[in-house]
């Protein structure tokens, strides 16, 4: 652990109120076996520096004989809700996790114990502005469902209307605030420290995973998320989507309505309800699809318990605290990926990979290769046969295998296809998700090739050519205007330059002290041969022979 580390650490943590969670987060760490983690991270150091003890010999033969993923699992359970939703958020990175890893971290629940309504009833009633009597004509305090950041009680309006409160926990935004902080420090830390981890971009990625997580604290922006998702399926009566009562609805509170049906989770009801499991799995997935591929802003995480099935096979959805984006480029690129696939042609996919990618180094001759053996798996199939899982899994492989990246917004939605197909498969064990995109993919390729969709894009492009054209004479002013000024400047960014500078450093010292030896040497061979100062050579040599101890231990110790 080097010195400019813990000083780059020090300097991060010197803020007194993360200590304490910092020492929370380390002690977790070294109890699960990740304690050479927090060492390279240089947390024990700085810790200790702060005055705060970290008891490295806490782990127990049990969790020893435990796989490392499962450690992993465990401790970040065990840190709350901000390195669960991490965890999840990681169970959805296929392109950069083993599929061991993704079973264990999708293991992740957010289900903990509720608060007593006794401990959040005054936070309650100041976010309502008024009694509850005054509000509801009947509040269960006891809540029917606790998971890491909110809880839900049932109650019921004036007007006789089933409602659900949705209850952010107390004391959580300062929490998280803190491990983000703390998360954003270390990733800065580790793509400072370690050339290799720049690939995955880390710190890119907590900040993806920031606004993330206030987004899903903020229950404010899901009721706007629910608002939105209504407009979208506004025609659509199979599909129910609970209305949110904004009189009532606050960052720290919504209330919306109460849909009446089945969880997802409840397979064994469904049957007996009157409902056609067959017609509820090709509703689901045209309404996730229509998300995905024509709305571009879809609910991501459509797992069994935020579905319903309500009465005449409709479908209702809820918790909308993660949603995913897909501009139009993004959609288009995925229309083009699985067009490349069904039409064999390598070249477009790998293309898309490449675009994926961005600006970092690989080795396309392997990309290729890999591209090719792809293709052949799926080689004259057409799309209806393709199983979308099974694709998307082959996909993350090739990437991961490839030292490629995944844009983050498709990791979500990848995730939320692969659950989506296996939903469909409880419902009919001979559901095809890939049959109902068919039709999808077909219309938005259909799509661009219409007079509007011609005369957009020629406009489009005709206006982009335009403006690089009209802003050339600009652009080379000031060009020419920085040369004259002597201001013209070329960035080169020199990997490890730090590092180098630092030998440079170490390097100098030695040369002066080695000359500094010598001239003692010299200095005082000549003293001694004048009469009486004899005793101050002797001093001369005696400094000359611990300057070149220090010398030879400094280039020792180096290893240079």
């Amino acid at each position: 652990m080097s010195w400019v580390q813990i000083g780059m650490l020090w300097e991060t943590f010197s803020v007194v109120r993360d200590l304490p969670r910092l020492h929370e987060i380390a002690s977790v760490m070294i109890r699960y076996g990740w304690g050479d983690f927090v060492r390279v991270l240089g947390m024990g150091s700085v810790l200790e520096r702060a005055g705060r003890i970290l008891h490295w010999k806490t782990r127990s033969s049990e969790i020893d004989q435990l796989e490392p993923a499962v450690r992993f699992r465990m401790a970040l359970e065990e840190l709350g809700p901000t390195f669960i939703k991490l965890g999840q958020l990681l169970s959805t990175r296929m392109d950069l996790l083993a599929p061991a890893w993704i079973t264990e971290l999708e293991k992740l629940q957010s289900h903990v114990p509720a608060v007593p309504f006794e401990d959040i009833e005054a936070d309650v009633l100041l976010l309502l502005g008024k009694p509850l009597d005054e509000v509801f004509a009947s509040f269960e305090r006891e809540p029917f469902a606790a998971a890491s950041i909110a809880q839900v009680h049932r109650a019921q309006l004036l007007d006789g209307t089933r409602v659900v409160v949705k209850i952010r926990r107390p004391g959580l935004e300062r929490k998280v605030e803190a491990d983000l902080r703390i998360l954003q420090h270390l990733a800065r830390l580790f793509e400072h420290e370690y050339a290799e981890a720049r690939r995955f971009q880390l710190v890119g990625m907590v900040s993806y995973f920031r606004r993330a997580l206030l987004q899903e604290l903020d229950l404010l922006t899901e009721a706007h998320h629910m608002t939105r998702f209504q407009k979208n399926f506004a025609d659509d009566p199979t599909v129910r989507i609970p209305k949110i009562f904004w009189d009532y609805t606050s960052s720290g509170m919504n209330v919306q309505e109460e849909l009446q049906g089945i969880l997802g989770s409840r397979l064994d009801e469904v049957r007996a309800a009157g409902l056609d499991p067959v017609i509820l799995a090709e509703r689901g997935a045209n309404i996730v699809l229509k998300m995905i591929l024509v709305d571009g802003y879809f609910h991501a995480d459509p797992h069994p318990g935020n579905v319903m099935y309500l009465p005449g096979n409709c479908i209702g959805l809820i918790d909308f605290g993660m949603v995913g984006r897909l501009t139009e480029y993004r959609r288009q690129q995925l229309i083009g990926l699985l067009d490349a696939l069904v039409r064999n042609e390598e070249a477009d996919l790998i293309q898309i990979l490449m675009d994926w990618t961005g600006e970092e180094e690989v080795n396309e001759v392997k990309l290729a290769h890999d591209v090719a053996d792809l293709m052949a798996n799926y080689d004259h199939l057409q799309l209806k046969d393709v199983r979308v899982a099974a694709l998307l899994n082959d996909i993350a492989s090739l990437i991961r295998d490839n030292s490629l990246l995944l844009p983050a917004d498709l990791t979500l939605l990848f995730k939320a296809l692969i659950t989506l197909e296996g939903l469909g498969q409880q419902l009919n064990p001979n559901f095809q998700l890939s049959d109902l995109m068919a039709p999808f993919v077909r219309d938005v390729i259909m799509q661009r090739y219409t007079a509007e969709a011609l005369i957009k894009r020629s406009r489009r492009g005709l206006k982009e050519a335009f403006e690089v054209v009209a802003g050339l004479p600009r652009d080379v002013a000031k060009l020419m205007r920085e040369v004259r000024r002597g201001r013209l400047r070329i960035d080169l960014d020199l990997k490890r330059l730090d590092s180098f500078g630092q030998q440079i450093d170490r390097a100098s010292n030695r040369v002066t002290m080695g000359i500094l030896t010598a001239s003692l040497v010299i200095g005082s061979s000549i003293v001694m041969t004048v009469d009486g100062w004899r005793f101050m050579g002797f001093i001369g040599f005696a400094l000359a022979f611990l300057n070149s101890l220090w010398v030879i231990f400094s280039i020792w110790r180096s290893g240079s």
